[in-house]
């Protein structure tokens, strides 16, 4: 499958697979289970238990305020539902539920974290291709996209890529060092939070991805930022003392 590539800040050209419009319809469809059986059990929660309950009072007028109250309250508990997508992806890091079982991501193009403005972008246009003109506009604009986007990813300069496996940078790398740890590499001083996140995203993904190359390509990059002139360390190691260095500078001097 062709693949999408995303040029970092750090000039690393990442090559990501993109999400088939078949794992994004399969997340679509479970999330909207989700969100239908969310709304069934708040409203039958409610109706059984807290709104019918009033109809037995003999006082109308008390009976049908205690009944607006209770509508106004049922509402509420299902705004997440209203808003689960935004909710989801500002939360769980890009995915949704759907998201999740499909195995699937969004992710900018620049290679940066997606924020909360990148995701509200999507879910607003989400009503607009996905919702108002059905799926079927999302799918078009999917299949005929470049880099595989609907309008709510590219107004917010985003897409969805398939992760292909389940190893997590979190199993491999411990970032909670002992209090007595000695900083490696000095240099990390001039790292920002920004570039030190970036290292991370960079290897989580090249792991998940299976593509080491860029694990070389970033690790050239940050020695000649830092000027750090020879290492003997292999490139995953020394990216993975990087990131425990700049952890302990960072949080725990």
């Amino acid at each position: 499958m062709e693949q999408i590539q995303i040029n970092t800040t750090q000039n690393v050209e990442l090559s990501y697979e993109p999400a088939g419009i078949g794992y994004r319809i399969l997340a679509g469809v479970l999330d909207v289970i989700f969100v239908n059986a969310y709304f069934f059990l708040v409203y039958f929660l409610f109706y059984e238990f807290v709104i019918s309950r009033s109809h037995y009072s003999k006082d109308y007028e008390k009976t049908e305020n205690y009944n607006a109250i209770m509508y106004g309250i049922m509402i509420l508990f299902m705004l997440p539902a209203m808003l689960y997508h935004l909710l989801c992806e500002t939360f769980l890091n890009g995915q949704s539920f759907g998201k999740k079982i499909a195995k699937i991501k969004v992710v900018k193009l620049d290679g940066t974290q997606p924020n909360f403005g990148s995701y509200l972008i999507r879910s607003m246009l989400r009503l607009i291709d996905v919702t108002v003109f059905s799926p079927v506009v999302a799918i078009i604009t999917i299949a005929a996209s470049e880099k595989s986007q609907r309008l709510g990813d590219i107004a917010a300069a985003t897409t969805v890529i398939k992760l292909n496996s389940n190893i997590s940078l979190r199993d491999t790398i411990l970032y909670q060092q002992k209090s007595d740890y000695q900083i490696v590499y000095e240099q990390v001083m001039l790292l920002s939070d920004k570039e030190a996140n970036l290292i991370k995203e960079v290897l989580e993904f090249s792991i998940k991805q299976n593509q080491p190359q860029h694990i070389s390509q970033l690790a050239k990059k940050i020695k000649t930022k830092l000027g750090i002139e020879e290492s003997k360390e292999k490139d995953f190691d020394f990216l993975n003392t990087i990131l425990k260095d700049y952890t302990h500078y960072r949080f725990e001097n």
